[in-house]
């Protein structure tokens, strides 16, 4: 069977995965974009990006696992939108005509609306299911890929709490953010149940992955 897999998923040293006051203009909040400074500047980002350059190493190692072998995306409703996207018809997602999933890609949201066909091979559809409905509708549009769990925060707390996912690689960003939507809140014990490697690199930042 498919693996479930969540990658590049910063957090703050207090655990905070976005900011507060998430809007347009600020989609992760008060933090800005210091949860992922160390990932825009990798050489993976940047050709996501069609970008040349940026950094190597073993930040960009990490962050060069995201796409290979992903066969779907399952994301929360803040994910694909500020708060009230779902009142906007025209609203499309922050990335754009062509985004960087290029598989089918499952919004859950409480207010679905019709699919949405993007450049690039991204189709997002959106569903009012439960994790273990959403991955196994995911599971078959991936037809024997894996499915990655993009975020943001609760979706991704609510999908481990099911025991749902195989593989979570989550980074951690030397930054206080004091406030925001936490991960690990309620998930007491979950090393119990994976193998947790740690490394540190250059740049501050500490991967945690934990695998089943």
């Amino acid at each position: 069977m498919s693996r479930t897999r969540v990658h590049n998923f910063s957090v703050s040293l207090d655990g905070f995965a976005t900011g507060e006051g998430l809007s347009i203009e600020e989609p992760f909040g008060h933090a800005g974009h210091r949860l992922h400074e160390w990932f825009t500047t990798t050489r993976a980002f940047r050709a996501m990006q069609g970008a040349p350059g940026g950094s190597m190493g073993v930040d960009n190692a990490y962050a060069a696992q995201h796409g290979p072998g992903i066969g779907a995306e399952i994301m929360g409703a803040g994910k694909f939108g500020p708060p009230g996207w779902q009142d906007d018809d025209d609203w499309t997602g922050w990335w754009g005509p062509n985004p960087p999933f290029h598989t089918p890609t499952f919004v859950l949201t409480h207010r679905p609306r019709p699919s949405l066909e993007m450049e690039g091979g991204t189709t997002f559809h959106f569903l009012d299911a439960t994790p273990a409905d959403a991955l196994a509708t995911a599971r078959e549009a991936a037809e024997g890929q894996d499915v990655r769990i993009g975020g943001g925060p609760s979706m991704v707390r609510d999908f481990l709490a099911a025991g749902l996912i195989d593989h979570l690689h989550v980074v951690i960003v030397p930054i206080l953010l004091g406030r925001g939507v936490r991960l690990w809140d309620g998930l007491e014990a979950l090393e119990q149940d994976y193998q947790v490697e740690s490394v540190s690199t250059p740049s501050g930042v500490t991967h945690l992955t934990f695998s089943r």
